[in-house]
């Protein structure tokens, strides 16, 4: 008897609404035990990011083989790794040892809310070419999915399905390509997947609390996985094991949608910050325990 199980490997956010403690609060939101590999510590805050130290490789290796060598672990979310270095570490490790990662979900963070770089053009290239190939789902935003293919940003809903299609075929089985970029009163992702294309379809939440966004809806994503995870060892449902579940991916990534949707409609009033009418402020990644 177990709970379901996660790991983070990403970097820190002191401010608290992205990064490692924005997917251990995400986590620790939809029931899952949340666990951490840091791969970078950043000095940022709602209005940007101040510093960035990396960490050695080795070590971020060394982290993460000291979770898996004790705790099974049913989803692995990868976010901000930084330095090519460290890409091919955690490249090498999901090579080695993807079995016991459980599904991975990749967030190829490349840039802050803020604009400022995360990760550098040698690691962006590690990324597309070691990593990625190695993920069962691929969650870039529409500049991040640009700068992957080496193409313009997607313009509309058309363009940014041909790109998702193009990430697809690079060998990711589920490509969620997030349309928030766009505007518009309506947020549009597109999502490829082995059964086929599908477009997810939601309200926009007129706010300026979006700091974090990303790494949530990607750390819910593995966390929903996590719960099937345990729902199929109590025998609840059959074996999911198969990430061509049409099924199964689209139930995921619609709940975790969801859970941000809400995430964001409850941080909407929010002024966190000493400057609330600049840079970003985070959303309510608790909104699950303060329904309770």
């Amino acid at each position: 008897m177990r709970p379901p199980t996660a790991l983070s490997i990403a970097g820190t956010d002191p401010s608290g609404g992205a990064g490692i403690q924005a997917d251990l609060k995400t986590f620790t939101a939809l029931g899952v035990y949340g666990t951490s590999a840091i791969t970078a510590l950043v000095a940022q805050n709602t209005q940007g990011v101040q510093e960035v130290r990396d960490v050695d490789a080795a070590f971020v290796r060394t982290q993460v083989d000291s979770v898996i060598d004790d705790i099974v672990i049913d989803a692995t979310k990868i976010g901000m790794l930084g330095t090519a270095a460290v890409v091919e570490a955690v490249a090498d490790i999901v090579g080695a040892r993807g079995a016991d990662l459980g599904t991975i979900v990749l967030d190829p963070v490349m840039v802050a809310s803020s604009g400022d770089p995360l990760l550098s053009a040698e690691g962006a290239q590690a990324l597309r070419e070691r990593l990625l190939p190695l993920a069962h789902v691929l969650t870039p935003n529409l500049p991040e999915a640009a700068h992957l293919l080496g193409e313009a940003v997607a313009a509309d809903v058309e363009e940014m399905r041909a790109q998702a299609l193009r990430l697809h075929a690079l060998g990711v089985p589920v490509v969620i390509l997030k349309g928030g970029h766009l505007g518009g009163d309506e947020v549009v992702d597109v999502v490829v997947h082995p059964g086929g294309t599908d477009l997810l379809r939601g309200r926009r939440v007129p706010t300026r609390n979006t700091h974090g966004t990303g790494c949530t809806l990607s750390s819910a994503i593995a966390a929903q996985y996590a719960r099937i995870a345990e729902f199929s060892r109590a025998g609840e449902l059959g074996e999911i094991g198969d990430r061509g579940a049409q099924d199964d991916d689209l139930t995921v990534i619609a709940s975790a949608r969801e859970f941000l949707a809400s995430a964001l409609d409850n941080a909407v009033d929010w002024e966190l910050s000493r400057h609330p009418e600049t840079g970003h402020g985070p959303v309510n990644h608790l909104i699950t325990l303060a329904e309770d």
